[in-house]
């Protein structure tokens, strides 16, 4: 198969599998934690270089205080035991998002884990928090904006290379494939300019059930898609 160079998902579903099981909404959270942590791994072994979750939108903190306060443990908890896996497998972490929205000793463990696998060559794997993709174009254009006054840049330097480099993925490759589980059937403000000639995915399993087999199946559907980025198909 070809298989695509980065897959980014939307990890949805997480309160749904834990409520349909009698357990409270935070266990659909710690279970789909474990499933991020095997498709690290799944996703190197089959060749997928970068790795992109949405675990936590600026929308999420209209959620009930008592859910955000788990999921910011759980947060917490997941950036410590994440470093030591991440230097076992050779994986390097980044977090994009609006860091400044979340509380200081969590930035600084963010902060320590992308320090620490900096050097690594494996996976890279990217943790969206506190992230909206409108938000991350507005704060791309105030920086742009602040170096157009202060004389450092020209309106008219700025193109879309400047732009994507300015967002919080900087030298990224765009996703290849997004995946969204639980039946949803929309972006919901996630990566809103690298999607612009992604291929969606979209599964009726929730995060929590999501396995080896339904990511295959995602990578098989990619690979019948005929990608034109515009242009005319071969098939045409």
């Amino acid at each position: 198969m070809n298989i695509p160079n980065h897959v980014a998902i939307i990890l949805d579903g997480n309160g749904r599998w834990a409520k349909a099981k009698g357990l409270p909404r935070t266990a659909g959270h710690v279970q789909g934690a474990k499933v991020v942590e095997d498709m690290c791994e799944i996703t190197y072994n089959m060749g997928i270089n970068y790795f992109t979750v949405y675990a936590f939108s600026t929308e999420n903190w209209s959620r009930p205080a008592e859910e955000v306060e788990a999921l910011m443990k759980l947060l917490r908890n997941y950036m410590v035991n994440c470093k030591k896996r991440a230097n076992k497998n050779n994986m390097r972490v980044r977090v994009i998002g609006d860091k400044t929205g979340l509380d200081e000793d969590i930035r600084e463990k963010i902060e320590d884990l992308e320090q620490a696998t900096a050097s690594n060559t494996g996976l890279h794997f990217t943790i969206a928090i506190n992230y909206g993709g409108r938000d991350e174009i507005t704060r791309a254009m105030r920086k742009l904006g602040e170096e157009i006054e202060k004389g450092d840049l020209k309106a008219s330097q700025i193109d879309q290379s400047l732009i994507s480099r300015t967002l919080d993925t900087g030298d990224y490759p765009d996703p290849d494939l997004l995946i969204r589980t639980c039946g949803e059937q929309r972006i919901s403000n996630f990566l809103l300019w690298q999607l612009a000639y992604s291929e969606f995915y979209f599964c009726d399993k929730p995060w929590p059930d999501f396995d080896k087999d339904e990511l295959i199946k995602a990578v098989e559907a990619y690979n019948k898609r005929d990608r034109k980025y515009g242009g005319l198909s071969e098939k045409a």
